[in-house]
């Protein structure tokens, strides 16, 4: 059986604000997750993720709702375009906690278990690196 959800929750000492415009601007997404990015933060706007080492990842953005909410489709395999059939959908949902931000992450969608397991490894590290970006 395919697993098809990833659900990560972390609790970042910056406030709303901050933590909107980290997960959604370009200068700050490529300060944590990937090393450039491209995005039209509108809905049905293009995404296209670069890493040196795994190549392209294309995507589509799906809501924008700030500063709460903000959600993706991705491919899964580089070098394709998004499509319903090949990609999965991430959403990032925010929420003030005081003077900090309860982000909640959430991806589905995934063909097989070898994508879902490395897109598991890859949010535990991806949100300890913008853990650390924030600080």
């Amino acid at each position: 059986m395919v697993a098809h959800r990833i659900e990560r929750e972390i609790l970042i000492e910056a406030p709303l604000e901050v933590v909107w415009a980290v997960v959604t601007e370009p200068e700050h997404i490529s300060g944590w997750f990937s090393q450039s990015v491209d995005i039209d933060l509108t809905p049905g706007g293009a995404l296209a993720l670069h890493w040196d080492r795994h190549g392209t990842r294309h995507g589509r953005v799906e809501r924008v709702e700030p500063p709460h909410f903000f959600s993706f489709r991705w491919v899964v395999r580089p070098d394709e375009d998004v499509t319903e059939d090949n990609s999965t959908l991430v959403e990032f949902t925010l929420k003030a906690e005081g003077k900090s931000t309860r982000l909640k992450v959430v991806e589905t969608g995934f063909p097989d278990r070898e994508s879902f397991e490395d897109h598991s490894r890859g949010w535990d590290r991806e949100l300890a690196e913008l853990e650390e970006y924030v600080k």
